[in-house]
């Protein structure tokens, strides 16, 4: 199938929510440095995208649209594990190492997100890595590692079938991985998603929490967006995907013969009719340096969930909404270069957050959610995919709309 390429629309330059609306409102907390993932000390993170590699000589027809972002908790990941938990808003999707996560609350992998058909390669490229660096002398794997790797569907963007993502992409994520502010839009394993039926993709966000000690946690958020209606789409509350819909419909019954409108609603409807047979999915990574146990990252997990709702995201039944939140404060958990007997329990000394007094890392998980989210889809570019084309969200037409509601 050809690719259908229609006029972009005249819109300011990409740049995050903050940048093109300063008096939004996205929770009371402020945000990190880099309003990033990588404010939490010790994470890094890589983003690659794969556009129409030189592999795929016939790029016009077979588009190539994805990605892969890589995200280590910490530089020694496999020796050092992190405190994680897992939550399932709507299971239509993967993460692969979330049952051995949910049985030991033990983070022992660099996660992986990417699309649907790039799994089983990221999968492999984790253990050639390990391999590579991890094996005892004699070259052998005397280790245990369940990888874990995440997916949203990049398919009408994409041609999955060329399976662009290699094992070696991962590979030099790990390698690369920084603590530099994550690229967002069309990034890393977002480059292909759509997000509201704007293009989506990567996007985070970070907050500072005041601590009891007059020190502060940090909360970051990291979301590979794909899923999601334009009607429902919201900006600290404001209807904005609904106005921008209703305002497409004004315009298409008021100029019935005007062929670029005509290709737009070809266009909408092509997208409407793609989200509404499968409403895509939403991937979401927490991370802090707030000493939280696995059961109070459970619960912080289950907190992006209030995030996704602010943008407009419900969880769809054949949407896959998975988050993993993992907290790097405790080190000493499970170092695997240590051999201590495994048939005498062994204690070990661990801070955490006493219960009562976790509110605030809840509401900043939700606020660095929904930035994020908006992060990615402001950030996102206006892309020729392999079926179509998906329009970026017009930041122009935003900045008009929200005037009232700022």
């Amino acid at each position: 199938m050809s690719a259908v390429t229609i006029s972009s629309p005249a819109a300011l330059p990409r740049q995050r929510i903050r940048e093109l609306l300063p008096k939004v409102y996205l929770g009371r907390y402020p945000t990190g440095p880099k309003n990033s993932l990588t404010d939490i000390p010790g994470v890094l993170v890589s983003t690659q995208s794969i556009r129409d590699s030189p592999k795929y000589a016939n790029a016009t027809a077979h588009s190539i649209n994805t990605g892969v972002t890589t995200i280590l908790p910490r530089k020694d990941w496999f020796n050092k594990a992190c405190f994680a938990g897992i939550f399932r808003f709507n299971g239509s999707g993967e993460m692969t190492g979330s049952h051995w996560i949910e049985e030991t609350g033990l983070l022992h992998s660099p996660i992986v997100i990417t699309g649907s058909f790039g799994v089983g390669s990221a999968y492999n490229g984790i253990y050639e890595s390990a391999v590579r660096d991890y094996c005892n002398e004699s070259g052998q794997a005397d280790w245990f590692l369940t990888p874990v790797v995440a997916e949203t569907f990049d398919g009408y963007l994409h041609d999955v079938t060329k399976f662009a993502v290699t094992p070696e992409h991962i590979i030099k994520g790990i390698d690369e991985a920084s603590s530099d502010a994550v690229p967002e839009g069309n990034t890393g394993g977002g480059t292909g998603m759509i997000a509201h039926w704007f293009k989506g993709g990567t996007g985070s966000s970070s907050r500072l929490v005041p601590a009891a000690d007059g020190k502060s946690y940090t909360i970051g958020a990291l979301v590979q967006a794909n899923y999601g209606a334009m009607r429902d789409f919201k900006i600290a509350g404001a209807p904005i995907g609904r106005l921008i819909f209703e305002d497409q419909e004004r315009k298409i019954r008021e100029n019935p013969n005007d062929p670029e409108l005509l290709a737009q609603a070809k266009l909408l409807f092509k997208v409407k009719e793609a989200n509404e047979k499968k409403d895509g999915s939403i991937i979401i990574i927490l991370s802090t340096d707030a000493p939280l146990t696995p059961i109070q990252l459970q619960r912080l997990a289950k907190r992006a969930s209030v995030g996704l709702s602010k943008v407009g995201g419900w969880g769809a039944n054949q949407s896959g909404d998975v988050f993993l939140a993992f907290s790097t404060a405790n080190e000493n958990l499970d170092d695997q270069a240590s051999e201590p007997d495994v048939w005498k329990p062994k204690a070990v000394q661990i801070d955490m957050v006493e219960d009562r007094t976790i509110n605030a890392l809840f509401e900043a998980s939700s606020d660095a959610v929904e930035e994020a989210i908006l992060n990615a889809i402001c950030m996102a570019e206006t892309t020729v995919g392999f079926n179509a084309t998906v329009e970026a969200l017009d930041l122009g037409k935003v900045k008009d709309l929200m005037e009232k509601y700022l």
